[in-house]
């Protein structure tokens, strides 16, 4: 079995055939093509920590993997980052271990980002004037720099909890030729935003309904395990496509599960794999809210896991 650093992974990473691989686990999940086994879930309070275990094999690939992602919120304080984990590719045909990626969460962190990507790339407006990112952290700052590529836009504002937070995520984006402010204030950051990103561990919605204009798209990435939750429930009754990675999974623990059945039977929800088969499901109108629930799949590891070993001819 090789054991593939980060550094390795990080230096042999094709954005182009990562994201290829992403469209192609996503479209065969929505055709039932994919073995998902459920996700596990830790939850460990008193460290205000969570762990989920996620795997999964596509029909007629050479490979499985089963990742392990932690996501432990303290510790910065100690000098750690929040977020860590590896994934184990495994062959198909013999049940051997073929590689041990030692990414310590980053892929994780970018088959995330590009997920919200691909979804953006689907129902991003016409005309976005203003992006509003949610969250100071890894994540958050991965969603931005895929949206700074995807549009022309440069006027950011961030939402943090705290001023050191804050600047932090200001000093690492400072590469980017980006117009970026930073509030503590939630409804000053999602007001007036043409796209908003939600990146956080929150368990109480940080953005109200009342705050979001007609013709928003907004991705939400931070409800991946039961008891999250960044959108206000009102904003999936008023959106006109509801776009979800897992119908079930969103449904069980995502952004879909805090809305009421009575709403969620009236609503667009479409997978994000039915979408990029038939993109005529769905067709933006100029006032249309949009949500992008996002909470993450095992065919994700497994295809971008899969990406890597490419470059290593494995």
């Amino acid at each position: 079995m090789k054991i593939i650093s980060e550094e390795q992974i990080r230096a042999s990473f094709n954005q182009e055939d990562a994201l290829e691989m992403l469209r192609e686990g996503f479209r065969a999940f929505s055709a039932g093509q994919v073995q998902l086994p459920p996700a596990q879930q830790f939850m460990f309070r008193d460290a205000t920590g969570d762990c989920c275990i996620k795997s999964a094999w596509k029909e007629g690939s050479s490979s499985f993997c089963v990742k392990i992602s932690t996501g432990f919120y303290q510790n910065p304080s100690r000098g750690l980052p929040s977020n860590d984990g590896l994934n184990m590719v495994l062959s198909a045909e013999t049940g051997q271990p073929l590689a041990l990626l030692d990414d310590h969460g980053w892929l994780t962190g970018v088959r995330t980002a590009l997920a919200g990507r691909i979804a953006a790339e689907l129902l991003l407006p016409e005309k976005v004037d203003r992006i509003a990112i949610f969250g100071t952290g890894l994540q958050a700052e991965l969603q931005l720099r895929q949206l700074v590529e995807l549009t022309a836009c440069r006027n950011i504002i961030v939402w943090g909890r705290s001023e050191s937070a804050l600047s932090g995520f200001r000093e690492r984006l400072s590469d980017e030729n980006l117009s970026l402010i930073t509030t503590l204030s939630a409804e000053e950051c999602a007001r007036n935003a043409s796209v908003i990103v939600t990146a956080t561990p929150s368990a109480t919605p940080l953005v109200r309904a009342e705050w979001v204009r007609p013709g928003t798209h907004i991705t939400a990435v931070g409800a991946d395990s039961p008891g999250k939750q960044e959108l206000d429930a009102a904003i999936l009754t008023a959106a006109a496509c509801i776009l979800v990675d897992s119908a079930s999974q969103c449904g069980a623990y995502g952004e879909l599960s805090h809305l009421q059945e009575e709403h969620r039977a009236g609503s667009k929800v479409i997978e994000l794999g039915s979408l990029l088969t038939d993109n005529a499901q769905y067709v933006r109108r100029d006032t249309d809210i949009t949500v992008a629930d996002l909470t993450g799949l095992g065919v994700q590891d497994a295809q971008i896991s899969a990406s890597i070993l490419k470059q290593f001819s494995l």
